[in-house]
């Protein structure tokens, strides 16, 4: 990926983040609702992801809004096919083979030995991603305080 694609890809990112740094949350509750965010749109929840957003956004009032819905933009529709497909192979890297069937050639035929694959390598990557979501926010959050989110961005993520 050139440069140029990999800022057209973060602009928007980082307009959706300096918005949630900009409210009244603390850079904790704003790296907690992303990576919240980020969990949630990692699992394989086929758009039901989104209403759980907006249900955790009216009931709970230290969550930033804008940081958790920013999760969406990271781990957008196109970035899930690779996350399930590396979820897939993760899966069954650690739980085995499944008879005549390869990460590749996949399909519905696989029945309930593929979804489980899939979900357990799903969440292990959901919960690695969410850490590191976390980390990189935390400090992206911390740093705006006292200097431009352009900036910070740029030394954070490369």
């Amino acid at each position: 990926m050139g440069r140029g694609t990999f800022s057209r890809y973060i602009s928007p990112i980082r307009e959706e983040l300096d918005g949630a740094f900009a409210t009244d949350h603390t850079p904790r509750e704003v790296a907690q609702s992303f990576a919240l965010g980020t969990f949630i749109t990692m699992l394989p929840t086929f758009g039901i992801g989104l209403l759980l957003f907006v249900a955790i956004v009216a009931v709970f009032d230290r969550v930033s809004p804008i940081a958790l819905f920013a999760s969406v933009l990271v781990f957008n529709p196109v970035v899930k096919w690779g996350v399930y497909a590396a979820s897939f192979a993760l899966g069954m890297l650690l739980l085995g083979p499944i008879e005549g069937v390869s990460a590749t050639t996949v399909s519905f035929s696989a029945g309930p030995a593929a979804a489980v694959r899939l979900l357990v390598g799903n969440l292990i990557l959901a919960v690695v991603a969410t850490a590191v979501s976390y980390l990189v926010v935390h400090r992206l959050a911390e740093r705006y305080v006292d200097t431009d989110i352009a900036e910070t961005v740029e030394e954070v993520l490369p």
